[in-house]
């Protein structure tokens, strides 16, 4: 079986069209994959939350992404009307909830899109909430995890390891048996190719840099 590590954050547009990708050139190939979310926080929450709505030279960088996610049928907002954008520590507990619950993969997915197709704030606990109970997770022990901090520690040493131990420098980042690979078109078709081939490469397209720069 394929490892598939996804280094991402719930607000970088390149992951979610990276991650659908994958996951449909997974189906397509027949190849089965057991594919690991790591989280990297683009904006701390000990940084001032950033402003995409109204970064024009930002806008201009999405536009690659536009017909691979519809290729992929992804409704997806480029940026979402959320300003400034969330920070997504709070995200990211509820994933590692999830994950404990076996639900990762689905909560995780509904988060991207309540953020890049539905402009939900993520940042905020009721929102959070409501995708928690549409992933079937019990909605009360998922607010009482979160309200307690219950996965705040597991968060920060998980994004610690991003940076510190990977090292890595823009979202999303993916790593097949644990070597990098590189995206450039974000499209199902270059997924197929990376899978079948096992093209490796150190270079990369279009990211969310860690300064939160798309």
């Amino acid at each position: 079986m394929l490892d598939i590590l996804f280094v991402t954050d719930f607000v970088c547009p390149y992951c979610l069209v990276a991650k659908v990708a994958l996951e449909e050139a997974l189906k397509e190939t027949g190849i089965e994959a057991q594919i690991r979310i790591q989280p990297l926080e683009l904006t701390p929450e000990s940084r001032e939350r950033v402003d995409v709505c109204h970064d024009e030279a930002r806008k201009k960088r999405y536009q690659i992404l536009v017909e691979p996610a519809k290729a992929l049928g992804l409704d997806m907002k480029l940026p979402p009307a959320v300003c400034p954008r969330p920070y997504t520590r709070l995200a990211f507990e509820g994933m590692f909830f999830a994950r404990e619950e076996g639900e990762e993969a689905r909560y995780s997915d509904l988060t991207y899109r309540a953020y890049f197709e539905e402009e939900q704030d993520i940042g905020e606990l009721d929102v959070l909430c409501r995708i928690a109970d549409r992933a079937g997770l019990d909605t009360g022990r998922f607010r009482q995890a979160l309200e307690a901090g219950t996965y705040t520690e597991q968060v920060r040493e998980a994004v610690a390891y991003s940076r510190n131990e990977l090292k890595v420098t823009g979202v999303p980042s993916i790593y097949l048996n644990g070597e990098s690979i590189s995206v450039e078109t974000y499209t199902k078709e270059e997924m197929i190719e990376i899978l079948q081939e096992g093209q490796i490469a150190a270079a990369k397209g279009v990211c969310c840099g860690l300064d939160g720069c798309g």
